[in-house]
């Protein structure tokens, strides 16, 4: 069997993975939805290390993001998988992020600290500050009719600069050339999730991050 297939099971057992157990919290007393939903944000971004890791072919590698638009569309339709809906429905982020993972993959397979590190600020900055904001947030904004918090975006701020440091140093990168590469898109992308309604952060933060560091490195 070869490795890019072996890597292509291994992506639907990860993912469908982290779906069940996420179902299973679901039904946890005391969890909140917004919880599960980050817990499925977090897990499946993740993959993008294995991603890098473990395909030899980025046609390979972008086939799981592929499938995973239709059946997170599916399910943002049917309410499939509960735990990772939005109550929103005007909220289509789980469908945007596979669109993004799967353009990243396409565009910017050369360079695997791109790939992963753009998706990092989304990944881990945007779940934190989700749920910073919701149990902490008390100093709120007001940007399109949504209310954020100050707290949320600080932790958003904070959480993406460490994430894309780790990525950069994990790839080998300088650790001067990664401080100030990791400063400059966590400030990029926490200016773009504070602007980005409806979901769409999900297409807007990942893209632009890796646009960042497809130019700086």
């Amino acid at each position: 069997m070869s490795p890019n297939l072996l890597a292509l099971i291994a992506s639907y057992i990860y993912v469908f993975g982290i779906l069940i157990i996420s179902e299973v919290l679901h039904r946890w007393p005391g969890l909140s939805l917004n919880l599960t939903r980050k817990f499925v944000h977090v897990g499946v971004g993740m993959w993008a290390f294995g991603t890098v890791l473990l395909f030899q072919d980025w046609r390979w590698a972008v086939i799981p993001p592929l499938t995973f638009i239709v059946i997170n569309y599916i399910s943002y339709r049917q309410d499939v998988f509960k735990a990772m809906e939005a109550r929103d429905k005007r909220n289509l982020g789980t469908v945007y992020f596979p669109i993004s993972f799967a353009a990243i993959i396409a565009l910017c397979w050369a360079k695997p600290a791109v790939v992963v590190g753009g998706l990092m600020p989304m990944v881990w900055g945007d779940a934190l500050a989700a749920i910073v904001g919701e149990r902490w947030g008390r100093h709120q904004y007001h940007l399109f009719g949504y209310s954020k918090s100050w707290e949320g975006t600080a932790t958003m701020f904070v959480v993406s600069f460490v994430s894309v440091l780790l990525t950069l140093l994990f790839f080998g990168l300088p650790a001067t050339t990664s401080l100030f590469v990791a400063l400059i898109v966590a400030a990029v992308a926490t200016v773009v999730e504070g602007l980005s309604m409806w979901g769409i952060d999900n297409l807007t933060v990942p893209l632009l991050s890796a646009v960042v560091l497809w130019f700086l490195l």
